[in-house]
């Protein structure tokens, strides 16, 4: 009994030595960072994807940063907010044709940069067939910062210039939403203060006339002094007729071409005159050839003989106030309906 005692004790012994001998003796395969791979969540359905591990040495000895800096990497939603912002601008009534044009007539501006900007023209009341044309007019609008357009959009209202009315404005004067706002100021109180039209008169003068904005205001004044003292032309006419989008030179020349003829006289206080005056519309808004033909009765030698004559009288005169320059208010309580037929 005690000898098989000690043989199973000597047994139990040699089992680590066996183990030891047998591990020794099977080959084990080493894992290398080759045969590593990563399993991701997949884009679509939340499946299961094998990628190949980087190769990058640096990322051998780092790999588990790697893996997650791989993973964490952020995704780039540009064409899906591209496709965004080309809904809204569908949603506004903007054809196909319009939204290709507005995101590419200006290389590089971001598509939500053209929603702001075209959003706030919307809200103005201005048609996406107009916007699309004032864009591509002046297309540094939309360079504008999103928080300018919005106070210009409010200075613009205070004016009047909403609804429908910046439509014309923005086709013959876009740069109203790029120029100074002291400078449309300056304009607006030429014409309330020193030329005395109503507030009403003013927004009809910046809808009808946007061209004022683009003017001198000294010069502004004194095309309105011309009309008033030197023709006898009313506030409400000066309005009616689009008197301030002529230029001086050419109100001038044919005026005074009128006057030399016998054809036109300066109304009195009262409105009357000896002689029937044209109209304004047959003085300024025909050719020259039919103010020649209609008007004037007149040829177009003689014309230019009396043209040249009177640059060089303008030239020898020194300047001199305008004749009867005074108060507006004056002749104002004499009655500004006079002289308000048809011009």
């Amino acid at each position: 009994m005690a000898a098989l005692g000690r043989q199973v004790s000597a047994w139990y012994h040699l089992i680590p030595l066996t183990w030891a001998r047998m591990s020794r003796q099977t080959p084990q395969k080493k894992m290398t960072a080759s045969s590593l791979c990563k399993l991701t969540t997949a884009s679509t359905g939340g499946g299961l994807e094998e990628v190949p591990c980087v190769q990058d040495p640096a990322c051998r000895t780092h790999l588990p940063q790697c893996l997650l800096e791989k993973q964490s990497a952020p995704v780039d939603g540009g064409p899906w907010e591209r496709e965004e912002v080309i809904t809204s601008l569908l949603d506004m009534g903007f054809s196909d044709v319009h939204v290709n044009e507005l995101l590419t007539v200006q290389p590089g501006t971001h598509p939500q940069q053209v929603l702001d900007i075209v959003s706030e023209l919307i809200l103005l009341g201005v048609n996406p067939e107009p916007v699309c044309v004032a864009l591509k007019k002046s297309p540094q609008l939309l360079k504008l910062p999103v928080m300018h357009m919005k106070k210009r959009s409010s200075y613009l209202r205070k004016l009047g210039l909403g609804e429908g009315k910046l439509r014309r404005v923005l086709h013959c004067c876009p740069e109203i939403l790029t120029m100074r706002q002291r400078d449309i100021a300056n304009t607006v109180r030429v014409l309330r203060d020193k030329c005395l039209f109503t507030v009403q008169q003013v927004t009809e003068i910046l809808h009808r006339c946007p061209y004022v904005l683009r003017e001198d205001p000294g010069e502004l004044e004194y095309k309105f002094q011309y009309a008033y003292f030197r023709m006898g032309v009313k506030h409400a006419d000066v309005v009616r007729t689009d008197f301030l989008q002529y230029s001086i030179t050419k109100t001038r020349q044919r005026h005074t071409f009128l006057e030399r003829l016998g054809r036109y006289q300066t109304p009195d206080k009262k409105g009357q005159t000896q002689v029937p005056n044209p109209l304004l519309r047959d003085i300024l808004r025909v050719s020259e050839a039919e103010f020649l033909a209609r008007t004037a009765r007149s040829s177009a030698e003689e014309f230019e003989v009396f043209k040249k004559l009177l640059a060089r009288e303008e030239e020898e005169e020194p300047e001199n106030p305008m004749p009867g320059d005074k108060s507006t208010s004056e002749d104002e309580e004499d009655g500004d309906g006079a002289g308000e037929g048809e011009l």
